[in-house]
């Protein structure tokens, strides 16, 4: 395992053809008041002026180029090539608050938890966008069901991670297209202590072309897929929470995003749906 530069974030930012949100994003990161930063940009293979904008950047940018292979191998290879004691990552859509690398690595710094996570807002939904929200405070109640009740506990830019608990999980599982950090969230966090930073520092945009959550019923799919496998592989984890309540956790939710599905009128999605909770005859 390898021992990162003391108290230097690496920030990994997979990109694939966004030239319209970019700059705003690397922008984000360089004008962070916690300034012992490396930016890491993955172009996955785009076709657009991305790498362009990139490049503008000089030195303040470590860019590296593969061919499309998705969001976690990308991020896997940023991972590979970074030097930092400390891991962040930022889509080339999503940006933060000036200050919240600072308080992130504050919450981190001489304590012995492996991921700080904070608040987010929702930027781009129908109606003006979404509320500022602050997630719980998982330590505080039980963490396995708490963490199972949701579809991923942050966004994945909403946490900064010691490289040591991202090397010892591994890294990103790249099995499934989507949700593979909500696996990684479930494989550390439930296994090591965890700190909230109670404020909304990180900001995720919203636009249906392209982004990976707009195919709903993949989304639903693969989410149930990943709190299934985390239960057979721990089920020490589990062992406290009744069949009942685990049943409601997995198919239960799954049986709830099929009708959330169908009274938005996603017909596609909700039959999908539908058709995994028929065969997992939770009916």
């Amino acid at each position: 395992m390898r021992i990162g530069c003391p108290d230097l974030i690496s920030v990994i930012m997979p990109c694939f053809n966004a030239e319209k949100y970019l700059r705003e994003a690397i922008e984000s990161v360089t004008g962070q008041t916690y300034t012992n930063i490396e930016l890491i940009v993955v172009d996955d293979g785009s076709t657009d002026n991305s790498m362009d904008i990139a490049r503008s950047y000089g030195d303040r940018v470590i860019l590296i180029k593969q061919n499309n292979k998705g969001p976690y191998p990308a991020r896997n290879r940023g991972l590979m090539a970074s030097k930092g004691e400390f891991i962040a990552f930022l889509d080339a859509d999503d940006y933060w608050c000036a200050d919240c690398l600072e308080k992130l690595h504050a919450a981190l710094h001489n304590s012995d938890a492996v991921v700080a996570y904070c608040g987010w807002q929702n930027i781009g939904l129908e109606g003006g966008g979404g509320k500022p929200y602050i997630p719980p405070d998982y330590e505080s109640g039980n963490k396995v069901e708490l963490f199972l009740q949701h579809a991923a506990p942050w966004p994945i830019h909403a946490a900064l991670i010691r490289r040591s608990a991202l090397e010892e999980a591994g890294g990103f599982s790249e099995r499934l297209f989507s949700c593979m950090d909500y696996e990684l969230w479930l494989r550390i966090a439930t296994l090591k202590p965890i700190k909230r930073v109670n404020e909304v520092l990180a900001f995720y945009r919203h636009h249906s072309k392209g982004q990976i959550t707009s195919k709903k019923w993949r989304q639903a799919k693969n989410v149930w897929l990943v709190k299934r496998n985390f239960i057979k592989r721990y089920p020490e984890l589990v062992s406290d929470i009744s069949p009942s309540t685990l049943k409601q956790l997995v198919e239960g939710e799954l049986l709830r995003r099929a009708y959330e599905a169908y009274w938005e009128r996603d017909l596609v999605s909700a039959q999908r749906i539908f058709r995994i909770v028929l065969r997992t005859g939770y009916w």
